[in-house]
């Protein structure tokens, strides 16, 4: 909202569908039409948009949504025609009852031309190499500090079952809002709010307070009495997971292997006074099967949830951005980026920028003892994504 925090919303459906049917009749027929492969020189696009800008009109709504594409898969650059070129499925588009624009045959999220740019800037031309895309929901160390206090005073006065939801409203108070943080990119673009997003719904779900579209054991039903104690914070991670980038001899060529995202978890103590240290261990077994799940049916959560498949998006994108700058693909195109450089004449940061959320926590009880769960992040490092050790060198069949 206007004040930077995060609220849950939820998708209608039967408005969905209604929207949707709207948008397929109005469409053009060369967009309503799905293809498997479409095709999207960049360095066309900017000049389409410059020119639009320069007359005083916005980008064309087939433009926003870079003609429907659901899905980045390929990259190509073309240095005897200074293009470079990403390539996908295509659907034709409209929005959902939130507000997110989805093709129309399949309820895939579509790219929007907004993410790009701001995965193009964070890897721009002449830009930093090494750069993290990331977000991280985190109680504050204050809140913390007052939430063991709680914890100390409730401990000597539980009396079982019946005082579960008088604990868990004294915590979420003593714990106050979370703080969002945001990494590597503006907090007050798209993008950020999509990965704030996934974050904080992947948490809700893994706690028990939402239930996911897919069968996925959470993380607080694996629980045991053994597996954490009353001063640890589960943490997990969003992060990039391809089986390969298959490229092409040149390097002109590459594509992306994989379903793009998995999960991880660490865990942490917290100390009295609130400050946070990690444990150096791996997360326990309860985490550990809560996020080997949750990867391993990634691609039919994201199917279920379309933030998941948002999230998606923005990592094959941003590894996609990535690629471009690493094998120079705007020198051999003689590209600077042109307005997609400029937040003057494109801006992207034009919402409100996600600082605090509302404490999810939730509490269950294992054999005599209560636990209570609160645990989240993204990190994109493109740079590990293109280790040498993750390309695989194909015979030319990519060009």
């Amino acid at each position: 909202d206007a004040a930077g925090t995060l609220r849950v919303t939820q998708n209608n459906p039967m408005v969905t569908m209604a929207q949707l049917r709207a948008a397929k009749q109005n469409l053009p027929q060369r967009l309503a039409k799905p293809s498997k492969l479409r095709k999207v020189s960049l360095t066309r696009l900017e000049k389409a948009v410059a020119d639009r800008l320069a007359a005083g009109q916005p980008p064309t709504p087939e433009m926003v949504t870079l003609a429907g594409m659901t899905e980045l898969q390929y990259v190509f650059c073309y240095p005897e025609s200074g293009d470079i070129v990403i390539a996908g499925p295509a659907e034709g588009f409209g929005k959902d009852s939130v507000g997110r624009v989805v093709g129309v045959e399949t309820g895939k999220p579509c790219l929007l031309l907004d993410d790009l740019i701001v995965a193009l800037r964070a890897f721009e031309p002449q830009g930093e190499s090494s750069n993290v895309i990331g977000v991280s929901i985190d109680p504050t160390q204050e809140g913390l500090a007052r939430m063991q206090q709680t914890l100390n005073r409730l401990g000597t006065t539980f009396r079982g079952p019946r005082d579960i939801p008088v604990i868990v409203n004294s915590l979420r108070e003593s714990l106050g809002l979370n703080e969002v943080t945001i990494t590597g990119i503006p907090a007050g673009t798209h993008f950020a709010h999509v990965l704030a997003e996934a974050d904080y719904r992947m948490k809700l779900i893994g706690i028990g307070l939402q239930q996911p579209p897919v069968p996925l054991r959470s993380y607080i039903s694996r629980l045991t009495t053994t597996m954490t104690s009353s001063n640890a914070l589960v943490r997990w991670f969003f992060v990039p997971d391809y089986q390969a980038l298959a490229t092409s001899q040149d390097g002109m060529a590459m594509q992306l292997v994989g379903q793009g995202v998995k999960l991880i978890g660490e865990d942490e103590l917290v100390g009295r006074d609130g400050s946070r240290k990690q444990t150096g261990r791996a997360a326990n077994p309860a985490s550990r099967g809560y996020t080997t799940e949750f990867t391993k049916k990634f691609r039919q959560i994201a199917n279920g949830s379309p933030v998941y498949a948002q999230l998606r998006n923005l990592v094959n994108m941003t590894i996609a951005a990535a690629y471009m700058q690493d094998r120079n693909f705007y020198d051999k195109a003689d590209w600077n980026l042109g307005v997609f450089a400029s937040e003057d004449q494109l801006p992207v940061q034009v919402f409100p920028a996600p600082r605090q959320v509302e404490t999810a926590i939730n509490a269950v009880m294992k054999g005599s003892r209560l636990i209570t769960p609160i645990g989240g992040g993204v990190k994109i490092q493109p740079r590990k994504a293109l280790a040498q050790e993750n390309i695989a060198v194909g015979d030319g069949e990519l060009n």
